[in-house]
């Protein structure tokens, strides 16, 4: 719990051409030999990340990517590779080579970030040689030596002006008073990692303290001896999604109660988007195709959510068989359109900018998309009350 999230990091993606000094910009920038440096064109080839602290950002992610203009088979899928990490970018530097100025390839990747709404900077590198001005209506320009390492501390002050951080966002202090008593269901299993609670729960420990309120946890088992110890001092019971149906059942009406997966889903997605598709199961056909998408990849368990539970529960409540397929990763199969309903992950391990992509990148297909735990507490009849602690979004529901 001492190091920030990369998901809760500000995602900095270094663009350009091959050899335009990409990877010696990221080393002058953070002072680090992160990136290889060589005058072989296309030295970088898979996107490569780093976590590491930027001031006045604080936190944050670099991310280098191979040359826009990198040929062949094998180029066009490291372009493509590259193009995808504009989906979680909150930050694009756009490294353009001083002696030369803007080429194609730098315009049509300030396209493709103007497309996106995102901040950038152009940072103009190899001002030790004979530099070009260079000029963009929309996007700061900066000049950097790479190799003399000159110009960064403008740089990074440029950068903390573009930047948007959201210092005021919360898991759920809006829902909770200073001094209330937050009790969180956190099942201890197989799958969980050995001596730490998983990252959503030490997320949002660490939201309740910074809002002044007090943290009780215990397992699901626990939860009824816990009840009877606190009984009426509860303001608000939060559950892993896998627990709802026996926390429902055990937590008295008159305490609020959701989860750890709706919470995020409104703190990094779209929570009434999730919601309609949701709602969307009572629409489901038999043979109906269904992915299920996961933002990593992690060792299966023989109980697994995502392969064994989530369909067990989808046919027990439709009385319907479907087609599951299982994607774990970065973005979508390329055949989305095949599907009927996406089902998401909690998405624990994504930021807010690729969570909101993968939503939007369902809704422009016209397919419906729900995370886990909206889900399960729809398929287990606890809809209504797990919305409960979010009225706005329960009234648009029933609406």
């Amino acid at each position: 719990m001492q190091n920030t999230p990369r998901a809760n990091r500000t995602h900095i993606a270094i663009f350009g051409r091959r050899n335009s000094g990409k990877s010696s910009f990221i080393n002058a920038l953070t002072g680090q030999d992160i990136a290889l440096v060589s005058d072989v064109l296309g030295t970088t080839t898979d996107p490569v990340f780093k976590s590491m602290e930027i001031l006045p950002i604080g936190p944050t992610v670099v991310i280098d990517t191979a040359g826009l203009d990198d040929e062949g088979d094998l180029g066009t899928l490291r372009v493509k590779k590259t193009l995808q990490v504009l989906n979680k970018t909150d930050i694009a530097i756009i490294v353009v080579d001083g002696t030369i100025g803007l080429t194609d390839f730098d315009l049509g990747i300030l396209e493709r970030v103007q497309s996106k709404n995102l901040p950038a900077i152009i940072a103009v590198n190899k001002t030790d040689l004979n530099t070009v001005e260079v000029k963009h209506e929309k996007y700061p320009v900066c000049y950097v030596s790479s190799t003399e390492q000159t110009g960064f501390e403008e740089l990074k002050k440029v950068l903390g002006e573009v930047a948007d951080v959201k210092e005021d966002k919360t898991i759920l202090g809006d829902l909770i008073k200073p001094h209330d008593i937050v009790l969180l269901v956190t099942p201890i299993d197989s799958a969980a990692p050995k001596g730490r609670l998983i990252l959503p729960q030490q997320q949002v420990v660490r939201d309740i303290l910074e809002n002044d309120a007090m943290v009780v946890a215990c397992k699901e088992f626990e939860l009824e001896a816990t009840l009877e110890k606190l009984g009426d001092k509860i303001d608000l019971v939060v559950t892993d999604s896998q627990a709802f149906e026996i926390v429902s059942e055990l937590t008295p009406k008159e305490i609020p109660l959701t989860s750890f997966s709706i919470l995020f889903a409104r703190y990094k997605g779209d929570l009434m988007e999730l919601v309609k598709g949701a709602k969307h199961v009572q629409n489901l056909k038999e043979g109906d195709k269904v992915l299920i998408a996961e933002g990593c990849t992690h060792h299966r368990q023989k109980d697994d959510i995502g392969t064994v539970k989530i369909p067990k529960w989808l046919r027990k409540y439709t009385g319907l068989d479907f087609e599951f397929n299982h994607y774990a990763g970065h973005g979508y199969p390329d055949n989305l359109d095949d599907y009927d309903l996406v089902i998401h992950c909690g998405a624990c391990m994504l930021n807010e900018k690729e969570v909101l992509h993968r939503i939007d990148e369902a809704v422009n297909h016209d397919k419906p998309i729900v995370n886990y735990g909206v889900l399960i507490a729809y398929l287990h009849g606890i809809f209504d009350r797990a919305l409960e602690v979010f009225p706005e979004v329960l009234e648009e529901y029933k609406a």
